[in-house]
């Protein structure tokens, strides 16, 4: 057997038992040259840096990208504001950390929440804030169409969109979610469609699948998130965008904002990519992760289940069919590749996504010694285009098959 061979399964054993400690314990292991990155990580490097590429040249102030293969962190590259300490706004990419507690929730309350993602949620059990109902189709909504997008809330945005099966049409923009009050206001969010009707990216749904959790754990959202994730993975200071001037939320969005520092992001990536385990630990559900990456009977409509677009139907060519990832404002996004045990973060985001003001946590100078790129600017003076699910195919191309 060739050498190679021999170090490619000595890799895969050691990665189904490897996580990687706290930063301030060591962090992640790391490969100290292509050899060992092509060996032992099974990552092209070299054909890593078109990834690299494209992210800097996606049209973002700030951005970095982070790639684990095998249990090893092989690329960690920032530009801008971006670093290893910084907290920055996640944006939406917090929508499936939302999801993610609901799926613990619903095994650890398994008793008091029996029918699991078939839950009716606007009940006095579970969302007395939601009655009286504003719409009678507000009944028929369950816990499994606000985590696929589907409960009939209206867009977000200006010019918000719907989908029916596989068709795109335009909604009429309505008022979103306050930031002076995220509760309220997105119970007040009307329904364009019954539930299961439709798809519409609406970020009231998650928030109210939020109110869901406080209600049944008896936690805050951040509690809930730092006990059944934050602490056993070792998660650097994190927390969620709560200050926005002089606002102060009293609860978490549960649509996103978000703020975890990149190594601890790509943790939570690498817990997913395990199918949920961590250090002997089953932290989330198989079959909830199993649900995130497949077509729900929730969702038939658009590939996004429980707050994860999902490569189910193979439409990303350039990438395995198990692959899943969430999006956010700014050029965020975490992908999660289980068949090559890839994780990819992507940063990104303007300036005001990585102010400090809004998490108030204290930022210290980042002293890992990271490798920071200026942006290459475009030849041509115009910035290309790089998609979300571009960036993934480029990633996959340079794992070692």
């Amino acid at each position: 057997m060739r050498l190679s061979s021999l170090l490619l399964m000595a890799s895969l054993c050691q990665a189904a038992d490897y996580f990687p400690p706290s930063d301030a314990q060591g962090g992640w292991r790391t490969p100290k040259d292509a050899e060992e990155a092509r060996n032992l990580a099974g990552i092209d490097l070299a054909r890593l840096d078109a990834a690299w590429n494209a992210v800097q040249r996606s049209n973002t102030d700030n951005g970095g990208l982070l790639v684990v293969s095998r249990g090893w962190l092989v690329m960690e590259r920032y530009f801008g504001k971006a670093r290893r300490g910084a907290n920055p706004d996640m944006a939406s990419t917090g929508k499936a950390v939302t999801s993610l507690a609901c799926g613990i929730m619903l095994e650890e309350h398994k008793a008091r929440l029996p029918e699991g993602l078939d839950t009716l949620v606007y009940t006095k059990d579970f969302l007395p804030e939601g009655l009286p109902l504003r719409d009678p189709r507000e009944a028929g909504i369950r816990l499994g169409h606000l985590l696929c997008m589907t409960s009939g809330h209206n867009g977000e945005g200006a010019t918000p969109s719907s989908v029916i099966k596989g068709v795109a049409s335009p909604l009429k923009a309505s008022k979103g979610q306050d930031v002076r009050d995220v509760d309220g206001s997105s119970l007040r969010v009307p329904l364009w469609a019954g539930p299961g009707e439709g798809y519409s990216y609406s970020s009231p749904a998650p928030h109210i699948a939020s109110m869901v959790l406080r209600r049944v754990t008896g936690k805050e959202l951040p509690d809930y998130v730092d006990e059944k994730l934050g602490k056993p993975m070792g998660w650097g200071p994190w927390g969620y965008c709560l200050y926005r001037g002089e606002v102060v939320m009293n609860h978490a969005n549960g649509a996103g904002s978000i703020a975890l520092r990149a190594t601890d992001a790509a943790r939570l990536g690498y817990c997913l990519a395990q199918d949920g385990r961590w250090a002997g630990r089953q932290l989330i559900p198989s079959g909830y992760l199993r649900m995130c990456r497949e077509p729900l009977k929730y969702n038939p409509h658009f590939p996004f289940s429980l707050q994860f677009e999902h490569n189910h139907a193979g439409q990303i060519l350039g990438a395995p069919r198990d692959a899943y990832y969430k999006t956010g404002a700014g050029g965020f996004c975490l992908y999660v590749v289980p068949s090559l045990d890839l994780v990819i973060y992507k940063l990104g985001g303007k300036d005001g996504q990585w102010s400090p003001d809004l998490t108030r946590i204290p930022q210290p100078p980042d002293s890992f010694g990271q490798k920071y790129d200026p942006v290459v600017p475009p030849k041509n003076g115009a910035w290309e285009t790089y998609s979300i699910p571009r960036i993934l195919e480029l990633v996959c191309a340079a794992a070692v098959r």
